[in-house]
């Protein structure tokens, strides 16, 4: 990379499509110079999926707060001399977000964000894509993303019955929506 503005890479793709890990790879290339900022950072609490009544369904559009997560990106895409913006992270065992979990010094170069829903154009993500430089698609076979989905789920405490439930229920209606959106995306990239 050389001196050139900031510039934000965005890795799309289904639920265990391999989004993280992928941008795991490339951040590892790029050691002190470049930070992954996950959108799902911007899950709404676990509490307040229950008031809302949409717990039953985390991880569709509408449980996320898409305006937060854009006024980030506008943030980041602009970095003020030694001012350090501070993303939130979600940590799965917690089931909820933690707030200022990832420091953005000004003069990191690359900002890597991954999420399902940066190429969509409804529920208040529309100005993702604008705020990125290029967005990649991860994609991985149909059978190993699902088999990768309900390991996950059940790491993370569902049993199995429920895992599978989940993954071919609310997460794939997610998934059929994120894969709408690949024709948008810069690079199609398989996952291994």
């Amino acid at each position: 990379m050389d001196a050139r503005p900031r510039r934000i890479l965005g890795i799309v793709g289904a639920p265990g499509a391999g989004k993280s890990t992928l941008a795991a790879a490339v951040a590892a290339a790029f050691p002190g110079r470049c930070v992954v900022v996950p959108m799902d950072g911007f899950h709404l609490a676990q509490s307040e999926l229950e008031r809302l009544g949409r717990a039953d369904r985390k991880g569709a559009p509408d449980t996320f707060d898409a305006a937060g997560y854009v006024a980030l990106l506008r943030r980041l895409r602009a970095p003020v001399a030694e001012v350090t913006v501070y993303a939130p992270e979600y940590h799965r065992e917690l089931h909820n977000a933690v707030a200022g979990a990832i420091g953005v010094p000004a003069e990191v170069p690359l900002v890597l964000t991954e999420g399902n829903y940066l190429l969509l154009d409804s529920h208040g993500f529309g100005p993702v894509a604008e705020l990125l430089d290029e967005v990649w698609f991860a994609e991985q076979p149909e059978v190993q993303r699902l088999a990768r989905l309900v390991a996950r789920h059940e790491q993370f405490g569902k049993a199995p019955a429920a895992a599978r439930d989940w993954a071919h229920g609310p997460d794939q209606r997610n998934a059929e929506l994120v894969a709408a959106t690949r024709a948008r995306a810069d690079v199609v990239v398989p996952v291994p």
